[in-house]
């Protein structure tokens, strides 16, 4: 019984260097981790019609802010719009801080890191019931409002990006980029990514991306969010350098959590600036809820190394000379018929009658 233990745990060795060592972890490969270089391209049209701006078409130039990020891109869904500000005074919008009843509740010169201006000293009538501290700030003040629903720029769910993905193993001296040998400029005019039909195509619907990660896009485009494009590039360099293509997967990054729902989703503020023919100063105020698109890539790549091998075979033949050290302190220690093993394992000698036979 003891025999036939200690030949299964030396198969169990061999199997584990063999099988999971070498052949499931290729333990016979140097590895080296993924550098790369992202760049995107949005396009699309857009139109809405507002009554602050009327009806306008939006191009790219309207819609990606900034026009160049490193490794992502924030594509505009919707705002709330406060046109023709200039610089002069009008009263606070109403809080706890600005509401007042006299001038004394208005220090002159104060300013609320929070608040819409510096005040003036002056208490002011913000409608007919509420009075706010005057401030000089840009006026009319941007509205207290909740960001429109459906989106402004529904039409953002058509937008399509080109994704170009540049990547590096440098110690395999190893170059690629997404957008594969077979793919020419006729196929890259009129594709776009398909999991089932399209699987290399580098052109993504913003739409499919978002669904892809279970996601609704028009109930996102409300209040943004920020999405995560992740390109995984897992290369065997011992097999075709034609198996070595990305993989791509998609999911939401920021948090939704609806126990938890305070200053959800991404917005920030950007203005446009005029100049009357009188030399006045005007601007349109811009508060902007859009998807922030970040794309991360990952990946190793592995070729055969001989030092890796030796190596991961020593380790393979260590446990091998375990293996009769652990099955004797099992049989020794914990099977019933340990005393007959010892007893068959070890032979004692009686070292005072083998002297008396030499003597005589």
């Amino acid at each position: 019984m003891s025999d036939k233990g200690c030949c299964d745990s030396v198969a169990l060795v061999i199997a584990y260097v063999i099988g999971y060592v070498c052949v499931l972890k290729k333990g016979y490969q140097d590895t080296d981790t993924v550098l790369s270089s992202v760049t995107t391209k949005v396009k699309g049209i857009a139109l809405t019609n507002t009554t602050e701006l009327g009806e306008r078409v939006w191009d790219v130039a309207d819609y990606i802010i900034p026009p160049q990020e490193d490794g992502s891109f924030f594509v505009l869904t919707n705002m709330i719009i406060t046109p023709n500000q200039t610089q002069s005074k009008c009263a606070e919008n109403p809080t706890q801080a600005s509401i007042c009843t006299s001038h004394r509740d208005c220090k002159r010169g104060f300013n609320d890191a929070r608040g819409d201006g510096v005040r003036t000293g002056r208490c002011v009538n913000y409608n007919d019931t509420i009075k706010t501290c005057e401030v000089l700030s840009w006026c009319p003040l941007e509205k207290i409002v909740e960001p429109p629903n459906p989106p402004l720029l529904a039409d953002a769910e058509n937008f399509t990006v080109l994704i170009k993905n540049n990547i590096r193993y440098p110690k395999f001296n190893f170059n690629k980029r997404n957008i594969l040998p077979n793919i020419n400029n006729s196929y890259l005019t009129q594709c776009v990514f398909s999991r089932k039909t399209d699987p290399d195509c580098p052109i993504f619907r913003l739409k499919d991306i978002v669904e892809e990660a279970e996601e609704d896009f028009q109930t996102m485009a409300v209040h943004g969010g920020v999405m995560g494009v992740q390109i995984r590039w897992d290369c065997d360099l011992d097999m075709p350098q034609s198996w070595c293509v990305p993989r791509y997967t998609f999911r939401r990054l920021d948090n939704k959590d609806p126990e938890n729902n305070v200053a959800p989703g991404y917005n920030f503020r950007f203005a446009k600036y005029y100049k009357d023919s009188d030399g006045t100063e005007t601007r349109t105020l811009i508060k902007g809820y859009g998807i922030r698109f970040d794309v991360l890539v990952f990946g190793q790549a592995g070729k055969f190394n001989i030092i890796p091998t030796l190596l991961n075979i020593g380790a393979g033949l260590a446990l091998l000379g375990l293996v009769n050290v652990i099955c004797d302190w099992i049989v020794l220690t914990l099977m019933k018929r340990k005393h007959h093993y010892k007893e068959q394992k070890y032979t004692y000698v009686d070292d005072f009658g083998l002297l008396s036979n030499e003597e005589t």
